[in-house]
């Protein structure tokens, strides 16, 4: 278990998805819109843009990295500094793309929100399966938001988080790849609550220091032992779990924990991506400037814009981190919808 924390890199976004490859850990950063590598002594690179949001990094037997481009529903393949398509994933879903795993063959399995991030309708989705030559299939449904995802290195069980229903279910690989025998891998929180409280909507509304804390799986990680590692931002924790429910382990972040790997010379070393609440002055105000940048670069600063957050259920937040939405091009009214 880890027994130091130290800060490895700062001043991000929102970084998301992180591997480990080739001794350095590699990451999505949302809002920079790009890939990084970053290595043990904190040195960060970024490797290339991804103008639609990276999420989910993986990589193919000969070495090209596939990245899952959120907004426009594909996933990118990127060699020798080359970005090309490597399957469009928008005739099967068209929710916002997420997290990702690659088995060492290089088929891709690519999770997705059950929503976009203009929708506040949230629908159980799917999982997809995506082959080394770029051919994408449906291979598991009903799912609440399918996030993080492990396959056992014996690469016959794939287990996913469902991140609004508090789990993590597992299913058989087939030798042609597809899913199959779904079953419970773990449950976090009690049924009830999801059931009874409509859980994607309550989970926004659990603060730090309820009593009642709900845990759900964002990223995960799988360890040597088959226990798997859960950042939980809901609880700003990363939990180790084994299989029924065990937990082991807890680690307490100083802010909300969405996505963890392993990795280090033995494979031991725990990278924790977190991300700010909005009590942090400096962001908030890091969000504004970068808000006026882009309206100068879209052509719309000087006409008038408008800044955007959404707070919690009512006010129609659908993704449960800090960001704004930058509205322009056209004249605004008040009071709005």
């Amino acid at each position: 278990m880890p027994t130091t924390l130290k800060l490895l890199v700062e001043n991000l976004y929102f970084s998301e998805g992180p591997r480990w490859h080739n001794n350095k850990f590699w990451f999505s950063d949302f809002y920079q819109h790009a890939v990084f590598s970053v290595d043990s002594d904190g040195k960060l690179e970024k490797i290339v843009d991804i103008p639609n949001q990276p999420s989910g990094l993986g990589w193919l037997p000969n070495g090209d990295m596939l990245i899952v481009s959120m907004n426009d529903q594909k996933l990118m393949r990127f060699s020798d500094g080359v970005l090309s398509l490597h399957s469009d994933l928008s005739h099967l879903t068209q929710y916002t793309c997420n997290d990702m795993v690659v088995d060492k063959d290089g088929h891709a399995y690519i999770g997705n929100f059950g929503t976009t991030k203009h929708n506040i309708d949230v629908k159980p989705t799917c999982l997809i399966h995506v082959s080394p030559e770029g051919t994408a299939s449906i291979v598991a449904d009903n799912l609440e938001f399918p996030n993080g995802t492990v396959i056992t290195p014996d690469g016959k069980k794939l287990i996913v988080g469902e991140t609004y229903a508090g789990r993590l279910t597992s299913y058989d690989i087939n030798p042609d790849k597809t899913l199959s025998n779904r079953k419970i891998w773990a449950q976090m929180m009690p049924t009830w609550i999801f059931y009874i409280t409509k859980l994607r909507r309550f989970l926004k509304q659990v603060p730090k220091e309820s009593s009642f804390p709900v845990r759900v799986p964002d990223g995960i990680c799988l360890d040597e032992n088959m226990g798997i590692w859960v950042a939980s931002p809901t609880t700003y924790e990363v939990f180790r779990i084994e299989e029924g429910g065990n937990v082991t382990d807890i680690i307490s972040t100083p802010q909300r924990a969405y996505a963890c790997m392993l990795g280090g010379p033995e494979g031991k070393t725990l990278h924790i991506s977190t991300a700010n609440d909005a009590s942090d002055e400096t962001l908030m105000g890091r969000l504004s400037i970068t808000a006026a940048s882009i309206a100068k670069e879209k052509g719309f600063a000087e006409q008038g814009y408008r800044l955007v957050m959404n707070c919690n259920d009512d006010g129609g937040q659908t993704v449960s981190h800090i960001h704004l939405h930058c509205l322009g091009g056209r004249r605004m009214s008040w009071p709005p919808g």
